[in-house]
C-alpha cells in the first residue's frame, strides 16, 4: 500500500515547484500558487468630483443617474449623470429667509420634493422648469417620504406616504396636467392615514418604506428615533389607487407590531439594499441608537418582513454623544456609516470594520450619504466638496468569512472562480467534517484538494475508516483525467481489494446484510461504470487474480460479463455443471467462436437444447466446425440422441442449403448408421448429375456396401456411370431394378445390348423362367431372338420359341419392305434432281442496252459479264477483282492456275468450217479443253453474287481501309 500510495504522490504533484504557506487559515499545504498578478483594487474606491459650487451645498439627492443639489439659499442644480455637462440651474423664486430642509428624489429621478424649513413643501418635476408650490403640504415639517414604486410614473406619482415631523402620516398624490392652459394644483390630495407615537408621544416619522409582497399583500415600514413599525396588509386587487389607507385602518385601535431600542440619536435611517435585476430589496440596515439591525427582507412570512435580524454595535471609536453617524448606506455585504471625518464599511456577515476613508479637514464636515439604487454608486459631500464611491467586486473576500463561519457551502459559492480558494475552503471543510467524524463528507471534499494524496489516505487508515477510504479513492478516481492513466491503474486495482475487503468481512454478519447488500451494489456500479471501463479492460488479469484470490467468483462471472470475457462465463458454468446457463449465455452474445469451443461439453449433456440453439443460429455458424463435437457426441449416443445430430444435419442441408462435401458425408454416415430408408431418400433427391451431388460418390459407396444398403449402392453405381456393376448388383436385389439401370446408357446401343443380355441370362441361367426371358425380348428392342437362345439348355423344346421366331421373322419381312421403299424414293430424287439440272442450263435473262455494272458502273455489254439469279451483273474483270481478295488460299492458287491454262490455249481458228467439237479434240491427249477451264474459273468466281452471297456476310467485320494500307491512304487525304 505504501509503495501505491508513493508512486501515485509523486505523479500527482511532479509538476508542483512553488508551495504557499496558509498558516493564517490553518489549511495544509496545497498545490495551487496565490499570485497576485496586478495590484488589488479596493473595493470602496473613491473619486472626487471635478466640482466646485459657487455657493455652499445644503442637500444633494441622487437617483436613476439623477443628481440635485440645493445651493445657497435659492438655487437648484439638476445634472443628468449620463450628460454631465449639461446641467440645469433652478431658481426656487423665495424671497423670504426660508431654507432648504430636505429633499427626497423617486427611484425614477422624475420627481423632487423640497421640505423648507418653514413648513412648506415645494415640487419639481424633471420635464419643467418651474417649482410649483404644495398648498395642501403647508403647516408641516417632511421628515420623510415613502414613494410608491409601483404605481408611480413619470407625471404621476401614485399614492405616497408622507412622514412629518410630527409623527403624522399622510397619504398624497401628485400629479402633472401636461398641456393644460390653466394652472392648477399639483398637489391632489393630502390626508392624514395614521400617528407615530413613543413612550413620550407622537415622535418624528424618520423613515418611510412602502414593498409589496406575493399575493398583493403590501409592507410598510416606518421608523422613528427608537421604534421601527411594520404595518402589514392588503389592498383589494383595482383599488391600488385608492391608496393605503385601508392598511392603516387595521391598526387604528392598536398599535402595529414594531421593534424598540432604549438608546437615542436624535433620529434614525435606514438603508436597503436592492439586487440588480430585482425590484424588491433584499436586506435592510437600521441605524439607531444602540447600533444596526441588520437583517434580511422576507416576503413570504405573514406578519413581518424582517428576518434573520441582528444587532451589530457601533466600532469602539464611535461615541454617540460626541461623534455620532449621521447616514448609512447598505450594500451587498456592508453598510457603510458616515462620521463628521470619515466613513466606515462594517462587514454584515461578522460586523468587523473592513474599510475606513479619513477626509482632510479642507473639504469640511461631511454633510449628507446617499446611494444610486439603480446603479450602486454611493455619493458623499460636505459643503464645498462632491464624492463619488465606486463598489468593485465587493464579495472578492466573503469567502473568507463563510469559511470561518464554517458556512462551507457560501464560502464555495463566491469563491467558484477561484480555484487556490476553492481548494482553502474545502481542505478546510474536510478537515472540520473529520474532526466532527463526519468521514464520508470529509472524504469527498478531501478528493477535491490538491492537499497530498498519501497524507489523507494514511489519515483514514489510522482511523481505520476504509468506508471513507474508498469514498475518497472513488471521488479522486472520478477526478482524474484520461492521459493520468498510471494514477488511474493504481486507484482502480486498490479500490478493488478494498471492496473485496470489505464484502468479505460484511458476507459472514448476518446482521449486515442489508449494508452487504449495499456495498455489493456500489462495487458493480464501480466495475461497470463506463469511466473505468478501458483501464479494468487493460488489467482484467490482475482483476481476475484479486477476485481469485477472494473466492469471489460470483463477481468473477460479473465481471467478466462486463468485459464481455465470455468465454471466462461459459467455462465457469460448465465446471459447475450449469449447462443450461451456459448455453443461455451462448444463446444471447451468439459469439460462434464459443460455440465451436463449448459446444463438445454441451452437447454431452442436454443435447436437444444444444442443436435448437444451433439451429437458433442459422448460416452464423459453420457445421464444418460442429462435426467434431457431433461425431463424438454419435460414437457413444443411443440411436434417439442421435436423431440431434441428424436434425441438424438435415437442417443445414435442406433449409441452409449447405454444398460443404463434409457436411453432406456425415449425414449420409448417420442415415447408413440409423436410417436405410432416409439414406436412399437422400440419394434419389441429391439427383444422378455429379456436377450437382455435394456429398462424395466413392465415399457414398464405401459406406452403403459396408452397411449392406444395395439398393443404395445401386443408386451410387448408376450416379457414377458404372452401369454393368450397377445390373450386377441389381440382379442380386431385383430383377426390375437391373432393367431400370439397363436402360440407362442410352447412348450406347452396344452396352445397353450387353447389359440386357446379362439380365436375360440371368433370368434363364438363374431363374430358369422362360417366359420372363421372352419378356425381356419385348422390354428392350435391340434383343434378338437369336441373341437369347444360347442361354437356353439343349432339352428346351421350340414351341416355348414359337411365338418369338414368327414375330422376328415378320420383324425382317417388315425391314425389308422399308428398304424397297426407301430404294425407290431415292432413284426418284436422283431423277427430279437431273431434271432440275438440265432445266437451270437452258435458264436465261434479258439485259438491256443501258445496262451497267453493278461494281465500276460502266456500260456492261462492252466487255464479257455475268448476270445473276438476284439481278446484279458484274463485269467478268470486275467480278474477279471483288471475289479473288476473300478466297481461301488455296482457291486462290487454283484461280491463277486456271487463268494461267486459259492464257496458253491457243486463240479459236478463225475458219469457218472448225468442227463443233474442235475444242475437245485434246481430251483424249489427257489435257482440259477451253471451255472446261473457263468453266472451272466460273465456278470459283461466279458460285455466287459476291453482294447477296455468303461472301459479303463474312466481310462485315473487315474494315474499309487495309491496315496495311492505312497510313498510305490517310496520307492521300491530307
Amino acid at each position: 500500500m505504501a509503495s501505491i500510495l508513493d508512486e501515485y504522490e509523486d505523479s500527482l504533484h511532479r509538476s508542483v515547484s512553488v508551495q504557499q504557506s496558509r498558516a493564517s487559515v490553518g489549511i495544509p499545504h496545497s498545490g495551487y500558487v496565490n499570485a497576485r498578478l496586478e495590484k488589488e483594487t479596493p473595493i470602496f474606491n473613491k473619486q472626487r468630483i471635478d466640482f466646485t459650487p459657487p455657493e455652499k451645498i445644503n442637500n444633494l439627492v441622487v437617483s436613476s443617474n439623477q443628481l440635485c443639489m440645493s445651493l445657497g439659499k435659492d438655487t437648484l442644480l439638476r445634472i443628468d449623470l449620463g450628460k454631465p455637462d449639461e446641467p440645469n440651474q433652478v431658481e426656487l423664486g423665495r424671497k423670504d429667509e426660508a431654507k432648504v430642509y430636505k429633499m427626497f428624489l423617486d427611484h425614477t429621478g422624475s420627481h423632487l420634493l423640497i421640505a423648507l424649513n418653514t413648513n412648506e413643501c415645494l415640487y419639481l418635476n424633471r420635464s419643467v422648469q418651474k417649482v410649483r408650490a404644495l398648498s395642501r403640504w403647508k403647516g408641516h415639517l417632511i421628515e420623510s417620504v415613502g414613494w410608491n414604486k409601483f404605481l408611480g410614473s413619470e407625471t404621476n406619482t401614485g399614492p405616497i406616504l408622507v412622514g412629518t415631523s410630527q409623527g403624522q402620516i399622510y397619504e398624497a398624490e401628485i400629479s402633472v396636467s401636461e398641456g393644460s392652459l390653466f394652472s392648477t394644483n399639483p398637489d391632489q390630495y393630502f390626508r392624514q392615514v395614521y400617528t407615530l407615537e413613543e413612550e413620550s408621544g407622537p415622535a418624528p416619522v424618520c423613515c418611510l418604506e412602502i414593498e409589496r409582497g406575493i399575493e398583493g399583500k403590501f409592507f410598510i415600514i416606518a421608523t422613528t428615533r427608537k421604534r421601527l413599525f411594520q404595518f402589514v396588509g392588503k389592498v383589494p386587487e383595482g383599488t391600488e389607487q385608492q391608496g393605503f389607507s385601508s392598511i392603516f385602518a387595521v391598526h387604528a385601535d392598536h398599535l402595529p407590531s414594531f421593534r424598540e431600542f432604549p438608546a437615542n440619536l436624535g433620529f434614525s435611517e435606514i438603508a436597503f439594499y436592492t439586487p440588480k435585476l430585482r425590484s424588491n430589496p433584499r436586506s435592510f440596515a437600521w441605524m439607531m441608537g444602540n447600533g444596526v439591525l441588520y437583517g434580511t427582507l422576507d416576503y413570504s412570512r405573514p406578519d413581518s418582513i424582517l428576518s434573520d435580524e441582528r444587532v451589530w454595535v457601533y466600532p469602539p471609536d464611535i461615541d454617540i454623544t460626541v461623534n455620532k453617524p449621521i447616514s448609512i448606506v447598505l450594500t451587498q455585504f456592508h453598510f457603510l456609516l458616515l462620521l463628521p471625518d470619515r466613513v466606515k464599511a462594517v462587514c454584515t456577515l461578522n460586523g468587523q470594520v473592513v474599510f475606513q476613508d479619513l477626509f482632510l479637514e479642507k473639504f469640511g464636515l461631511l454633510t449628507r450619504m446617499i446611494k444610486d439604487p439603480t446603479v450602486q454608486q454611493i455619493w458623499i459631500h460636505t459643503e464645498k466638496v462632491v464624492f463619488r464611491y465606486h463598489v468593485q467586486r465587493e464579495s472578492r473576500d466573503v469567502w473568507k468569512m463563510y469559511m470561518n463561519m464554517n458556512k462551507f457551502d457560501l464560502a464555495k459559492e463566491y469563491c467558484k472562480d477561484r480555484p487556490e480558494c476553492l481548494d482553502i475552503v474545502l481542505a478546510k471543510e474536510a478537515e472540520h467534517c473529520f474532526q466532527n467524524k463526519r468521514y464520508l463528507d470529509s472524504a469527498k471534499c478531501y478528493a477535491l484538494t490538491q492537499n497530498y494524496f498519501e497524507e489523507i489516505a494514511l489519515k483514514f487508515i489510522e482511523a481505520k475508516q476504509e468506508e471513507a477510504l474508498m469514498e475518497f479513492l472513488i471521488k479522486k478516481l472520478s477526478n482524474l483525467k484520461p492521459s493520468e492513466k498510471t494514477q488511474t491503474t493504481l486507484l482502480t486495482t486498490w479500490l478493488t481489494e478494498l471492496y473485496l475487503n470489505w464484502l468479505g468481512i460484511l458476507q459472514g454478519d448476518p446482521s449486515q446484510r442489508n449494508l452487504y447488500l449495499d456495498t455489493r451494489e456500489k462495487f458493480r456500479t464501480f466495475l461497470s461504470s463506463p469511466k473505468n471501463k478501458d483501464c479494468l479492460f487493460n488489467n482484467r488479469a490482475s482483476i481476475y487474480e484479486l477476485l481469485a484470490s477472494h473466492g469471489d467468483t460470483e463477481h468473477m462471472v460479473y465481471f467478466a460479463v462486463i468485459m464481455q470475457d465470455y468465454e471466462r462465463v461459459v467455462a465457469h458454468h460448465c465446471q459447475h455443471d450449469e449447462y443450461d446457463e451456459a448455453l443461455n449465455v451462448l444463446s444471447r452474445h451468439r459469439d460462434e467462436k464459443l460455440f465451436y469451443k463449448f459446444s463438445p461439453v454441451l452437447i454431452q449433456h442436454i443435447p436437444k437444447k444444444v442443436v435448437d440453439a444451433w439451429i437458433s443460429m442459422g448460416s452464423r455458424l459453420d457445421a464444418r466446425n460442429l462435426i467434431p463435437a457431433l461425431v463424438n457426441y454419435s460414437q457413444s449416443a443411443s440411436t434417439q440422441q442421435i436423431n440431434e445430430a441428424i436434425r441438424y444435419m438435415e437442417f443445414c442441408v435442406y433449409q441452409l442449403e449447405e454444398t460443404q462435401q463434409a457436411i453432406h458425408n456425415y449425414l449420409l454416415s448417420l442415415y447408413a448408421l440409423c436410417r436405410p430408408d432416409s439414406l436412399l431418400s437422400y440419394l434419389e433427391q441429391a439427383g444422378t448429375n455429379p456436377n450437382r451431388i455435394h456429398y462424395d460418390l466413392k465415399y457414398a459407396l464405401r459406406l452403403c456396401a459396408e452397411h449392406g444398403h444395395h439398393r443404395a449402392c445401386v443408386h451410387v453405381y448408376k450416379v457414377m456411370e458404372l452401369y454393368e456393376e450397377a445390373v450386377d448388383l441389381a440382379l442380386q436385389v431385383d430383377v426390375d431394378l437391373a432393367k431400370s439401370c439397363a436402360d440407362l446408357p442410352e447412348d450406347d446401343e452396344e452396352l445397353r445390348k450387353k447389359l440386357w443380355l446379362k439380365i436375360a441370362r440371368h433370368v434363364v441361367q438363374e431363374e430358369k423362367d422362360v417366359k420372363k426371358a421372352m419378356a425381356c425380348l419385348s422390354s428392350c428392342a435391340l434383343l434378338k431372338i437369336e441373341d437369347v437362345l444360347p442361354f437356353f439348355p439343349d432339352f428346351v423344346t421350340i414351341d416355348h420359341f414359337k411365338e418369338a421366331i414368327c414375330n422376328s421373322l415378320e420383324d425382317y419381312n417388315k425391314h425389308i419392305e422399308e428398304l424397297k421403299r426407301e430404294m425407290e424414293e431415292a432413284t426418284q430424287s436422283a431423277k427430279r434432281i437431273r431434271e432440275d439440272i438440265q432445266e437451270m442450263r437452258n435458264k436465261y435473262g434479258s439485259v438491256e442496252p443501258q445496262e451497267k455494272c453493278a461494281a465500276c458502273d460502266f456500260p456492261l455489254l462492252n466487255r464479257p459479264f455475268y448476270l445473276f439469279l438476284c439481278g446484279h451483273m458484274f463485269h467478268y474483270d470486275c467480278l474477279l477483282q471483288a471475289v479473288f481478295p476473300n478466297l481461301p488460299a488455296y482457291k486462290q492458287a487454283k484461280l491463277e492456275d486456271l487463268q494461267k491454262k486459259l492464257a496458253a490455249t491457243s486463240q479459236p481458228s478463225k475458219s469457218h468450217h472448225r468442227p463443233k467439237d474442235a475444242d475437245t479434240i485434246s481430251l483424249g491427249k489427257g489435257q482440259q479443253s477451253r471451255e472446261q477451264i473457263k468453266a472451272d474459273i466460273d465456278d470459283i468466281v461466279a458460285a455466287e453474287c459476291v453482294y447477296c452471297g455468303e461472301l459479303m456476310i463474312r466481310s462485315i467485320d473487315k474494315p474499309f481501309i487495309d491496315p496495311q494500307k492505312y497510313e498510305e491512304e490517310m496520307q492521300s487525304w491530307l
